[in-house]
């Protein structure tokens, strides 16, 4: 008899928290087939932002411009502590997609099961098809008329479960009600999808010579883990500028709703997919990898979960994980029980969190783990390979990231000090921060003698620990060799090889 890995994860931990996860081979959830007429289902439209953290104006952001998710946040819910499980966006939107954690589905590789028979596993599906059981029509929007307002991204660990969306067309919608619609940004995104990345100079971000021109390298703010040097503060800016372009089209999205009247009865979320698009931002656990914001807007006309307050900030810990279940509240339709995302709006609301669980694993050729657990105030990461730190090779990352080769030049002149030097060394096997004093995770607490970091770190060890047995975490067991390699020759095609990894390798 097979056991798949979902199976032994079960005999280890004996949790019925995954019940469901087995073997691909028997699908049992029986689909929805009769549709209640009588449920009223408002339009639901996820705005998915790539890449970014809390970087909005009305997050208390400088030199950027987003008056039109100021005035969404201005007329709706901001949410400020809200987090990725992952932070890169195939394993996190594999996650959200069908609300749960991707270390249990065996997605959290980053673009693993693109070319094999995977499926997912038994009880799971992707939120577009639960939707669809109660009628739903669903949509993955590029254009609007002639303007390009999304990318149609799916960049999922799944691909064999069949059609995911209806429609990739705006004007479909109107008259296919209720309906939901994802749109996923173009900005904030570095302009390599030519696959020729290799043989540029400088890699262009996505918009970048139509994007407003506010940050300037005169007037960002270095954060203290990078060198304060203009090629760090270029690129800074043109990540704020990438953000204020995306308003932009933002704006044009808000401005057709109202246009075909759909703004009475259309339910607005606003959400990051993953943390920065910077070098110590996407691809790692602290906070720029992980924190995401979220607003949501709610129809004034219609019945609002008790929840919601329009022009209210939310501080409460929600893992992004937690959309999945609340979108299909917001749907009227019950969580599954096997389903690991929890509900934060309505009158059947789960309990708030206390934690939210994230993880990192490979990601394209750089073979890594790392788990994190974060709490309102202190977040602790453990990473299993500590010499896969911040200077560990990742081709995408040394081609598109200037700040990256430059912290390279600087530290072999002696030229790095503080924590910019120490980003360059290997990781510790614990790190423990206090994000209310130290936003910018400078500090690492894990050794400290004072009883309040010390319980800290046993009370979010343990909470780590449990998390990992009863989610039944499959990063455990790593890939073989073999998948690994075509990355590896993949990314050398794509972004170069640096000259200091082939010195090296020689």
């Amino acid at each position: 008899m097979l056991i798949c890995k979902y199976a032994r994860s079960l005999i280890i931990t004996g949790s019925a928290f995954i019940m469901g996860l087995s073997c691909n081979s028997i699908r049992t959830e029986v689909p929805v087939t009769e549709i209640d007429a009588s449920v009223k289902r408002p339009n639901i439209i996820w705005i998915v932002g790539e890449n970014l953290n809390l970087d909005l104006g009305i997050y208390g952001a400088e030199n950027v411009s987003t008056p039109n998710l100021d005035s969404l946040g201005e007329n709706g819910v901001r949410y400020t502590h809200v987090f990725s499980t992952s932070p890169v966006c195939a394993p996190s939107r594999s996650a959200f997609m069908t609300g749960m954690y991707q270390t249990s589905t065996d997605t959290h590789n980053m673009r693993s099961h693109r070319e094999d028979d995977y499926r997912l596993p038994d009880g799971v599906r992707p939120l577009t098809h639960r939707l669809g059981d109660v009628g739903y029509y669903t949509a993955n929007i590029t254009n609007i008329g002639d303007r390009i307002v999304g990318t149609g991204k799916l960049d999922l660990n799944f691909v064999n479960e069949g059609p995911l969306y209806d429609s990739e067309d705006w004007s479909t919608l109107k008259s296919n009600q209720p309906f939901f619609a994802m749109i996923n940004t173009p900005e904030i995104e570095y302009d390599i999808y030519d696959r020729k990345t290799a043989s540029k100079k400088r890699v262009e971000w996505v918009g970048e010579r139509e994007h407003p021109q506010i940050a300037t390298s005169e007037n960002v703010i270095v954060p203290p883990y990078y060198p304060d040097h203009e090629i760090t503060r270029q690129e800074l800016a043109r990540y704020y500028n990438s953000i204020s372009g995306m308003d932009i089209r933002v704006g044009w999205v808000l401005d057709q709703i109202l246009k075909d009247g759909l703004a009475d009865n259309t339910v607005i979320i606003f959400f990051g997919d993953n943390g920065r698009l910077d070098a110590r931002g996407i691809h790692w656990c602290w906070d720029t990898g992980l924190r995401v914001p979220m607003i949501i807007y709610w129809p004034d006309n219609m019945d609002a979960p008790p929840q919601y307050k329009p022009g209210t900030v939310n501080d409460e810990v929600i893992s992004l994980l937690d959309l999945t279940a609340t979108t299909l509240q917001i749907a009227g339709i019950p969580r599954p029980l096997s389903m690991q995302s929890r509900v934060f709006l309505g009158e059947h609301a789960d309990p708030p969190r206390t934690y939210a669980f994230s993880a990192r694993d490979r990601i394209d050729e750089t073979v890594s783990r790392i788990r994190s657990v974060r709490e309102k105030k202190y977040h602790y990461l453990r990473n299993y390979m500590p010499e896969q730190g911040f200077a560990s090779l990742n081709r995408y990352k040394e081609k598109c990231f200037a700040v990256k080769p430059l912290m390279r030049e600087l530290h072999a002149q002696g030229k790095l000090t503080g924590a910019a030097a120490e980003l360059m060394e290997p990781l510790p096997y614990e790190q423990l921060y206090d994000t209310e004093s130290d936003p910018h995770e400078i500090y690492n607490l894990a050794e400290s003698d004072n009883p309040e970091h010390r319980e800290a770190l046993q009370r979010l060890r343990a909470a780590l620990d449990t998390w990992i047995a009863e989610t039944g975490d499959q990063g455990e067991w790593l890939e073989p060799e073999e998948i690994i390699i075509p990355f590896e020759k993949e990314m050398d095609e794509w972004f170069g090889t640096p000259e200091w990894y082939m010195k090296k390798a020689e």
